[in-house]
């Protein structure tokens, strides 16, 4: 199984620094790539990251102010010249279509690809496949703006100990996983829950109940800080949040990972989003840079036990 990670392309709202690229997120899931809110240049940090276009199966726009999508037109057309032989599902707001169709055609090129699009227009699922569901939920943002989130279904971990007791191995294992009984014996008394993980992408928003719906108990959650605390009117009036807003939205929904990304360029000073995020929230603090790797936690672990109904 492939590594589930999130690779950061670009770390910078509004514009580009010496030091970062516009916004831009890869989320490496198994066998998926998730191409998150693609800024101008995320095709050549793809290049730096080596990250391939043929990894992308889904693009995910948050909504269609630049930094979040200008890097579109170059990495559909980069689609098309590597002959990426799969389909390609394109999520955004609804309301951006015509921003969508431009960028998609924002010069001429020959295009092979199968790009899927697949408009958003509310709260709820949107795509069900091999990696779950993923999810949107409405922001609060001066345009139209919808946050990610991906739920794998929980599942089991088989128990060796308990299958050598009970006898059952080889082939037998697996028709035990797909019945739910093998003789006396049932999956819930030779296995242990397995909680599904979970993903969720927040941008350009203030604090409203979609960034709380989307980071509920997620794994890792990446979430804008665009301000610092002592800047929190810049962030209602521009509609973002302050890192201490985004900490604050962790500690409260049980986040394990906080990716904090989409810096205002100006600040140079990095380890004040350290400090102040920590003053917040507990868990794992990751302050984002370009071109760095962040894995997914590794599954929580459930203790083994009786489960499940006769």
């Amino acid at each position: 199984m492939a590594a589930r990670e999130l690779v950061v392309l670009g770390t910078a709202s509004q514009a580009p620094t010496r030091h970062r690229n516009h916004n831009g997120y890869l989320l490496r899931w198994d066998d998926q790539g998730f191409l998150l809110d693609p800024g101008e240049g995320s095709q050549r940090q793809m290049l730096l990251a080596g990250v391939p276009a043929s990894v992308i199966t889904r693009i995910c726009l948050t909504h269609f102010h630049g930094d979040h999508c200008l890097g579109v037109p170059g990495v559909v057309q980069r689609l098309s010249l590597d002959q990426v032989p799969h389909p390609v599902h394109a999520h955004y707001p609804a309301s951006g279509a015509e921003y969508f169709a431009r960028l998609r055609y924002a010069s001429s090129y020959r295009e092979s690809a199968d790009l899927r699009e697949h408009p958003i227009d509310g709260d709820g699922p949107i795509a069900l496949d091999s990696f779950g569901t993923l999810e949107t939920r409405r922001l609060d943002h001066p345009v139209e703006a919808f946050g990610y989130r991906l739920v794998e279904p929980d599942g089991v971990r088989m128990l060796p100990e308990r299958l050598a007791a009970a006898g059952i191995a080889g082939p037998a294992v697996g028709e035990l996983q797909r019945t739910g009984r093998l003789g006396d014996v049932r999956l819930a008394d030779v296995s242990a829950p397995r909680p599904g993980q979970r993903f969720a992408f927040v941008m350009d928003t203030r604090l409203c109940d979609g960034v709380y719906a989307l980071a509920e108990g997620v794994d890792m959650l990446v979430i804008e800080s665009t301000f610092l605390d002592e800047d929190v009117a810049l962030a209602r009036d521009y509609g973002h949040l302050t890192v201490g807003q985004a900490a604050s939205v962790a500690a409260e929904c049980g986040v394990r990972t906080l990716v904090l990304t989409h810096f205002s360029q100006r600040y140079t000073e990095p380890e004040r989003f350290t400090d102040q995020a920590r003053a917040v929230f507990g868990g794992e603090v990751v302050v984002a840079a370009d071109l760095m790797r962040v894995p997914v936690p590794k599954r929580r672990v459930s203790e083994p036990g009786r489960h499940g109904e006769r």
